[in-house]
């Protein structure tokens, strides 16, 4: 238990060094989909009997929560290639599981911080969501895997360069694909079908029905507990290679 709190507590201290910095650039990317497409697009265009702006900041807390429990793999990759932090984990008397549990542990909590600035940006705005348990669960979820991805793909890259290249092809399509910012029944079939695959998907969905006072489907939860789960088992086995 020390060795992993040691982990989680190194990534917060991190954190708190530069907070305010850290609050400003969660915030300033959902300010400006909240003017440019909230307003400015989709003024007028309700979603389903809803003002766009009620359909938009659930997806916002989506896609947040998504790529700051993705940002995780930044903090790794500098401590591994510029830092050489990560030659003195594997030094020291640290199990694959506390490092990895830690990690994670870090990035839901960057994943938690994003999601409650989006719903106080969400009320600024005339927003109200329902922020229930199940709503804190799918963002938990949601972080979850995409935090355990993090840091499977901060073990197998070989630069850092290669870890921006990896999310713009993987990540940031999935952001804006995902539910974020439209219904994907607007699309074309196969598209739905391919998408229903992506996780985002999925958490999108569940966010956005518990935010709105609904209840979401226990499907997606369970399919974003069964990719959780395997991508924190790949995280595992990542850690290996990378020691090698």
């Amino acid at each position: 238990m020390r060795p992993l709190l040691a982990v989680y507590l190194r990534e917060m201290l991190l954190l708190r060094r530069r907070f305010w910095r850290v609050c400003l650039g969660m915030s300033v990317s959902p300010v400006l989909y909240v003017i440019a497409f909230g307003y400015a697009l989709g003024a007028g265009s309700p979603v389903g009997g809803l003002r766009y702006l009620d359909f938009l900041i659930p997806g916002l807390v989506a896609m947040s929560s998504m790529t700051q429990a993705y940002g995780v793999s930044s903090e790794i990759n500098i401590a591994r290639f510029y830092a050489h932090i990560f030659e003195e984990f594997q030094a020291a008397p640290l199990t694959n599981l506390s490092f990895v549990t830690g990690e994670v542990m870090a990035g839901i909590t960057r994943a938690g911080l994003s999601t409650v600035l989006i719903v106080a940006i969400g009320a600024a705005f005339g927003v109200t969501m329902h922020c229930g348990p199940l709503f804190w669960v799918a963002v938990v979820l949601n972080a979850f895997v995409f935090a355990s991805l993090a840091v499977w793909s901060a073990m197998v890259v070989k630069s850092h360069a290669d870890q921006a290249l990896l999310a713009n092809f993987v990540i940031t399509p999935m952001a804006f694909l995902g539910g974020t910012f439209f219904p994907l029944e607007r699309l074309p079939g196969w598209s739905q079908r391919i998408l229903d695959l992506v996780p985002l998907t999925h958490a999108a969905r569940a966010i956005r029905a518990e935010a709105l006072g609904g209840a979401a489907a226990a499907s997606d939860y369970a399919l974003l507990v069964v990719l959780g789960a395997a991508a924190f088992f790949i995280a595992l086995r990542s850690v290996d290679a990378a020691r090698e």
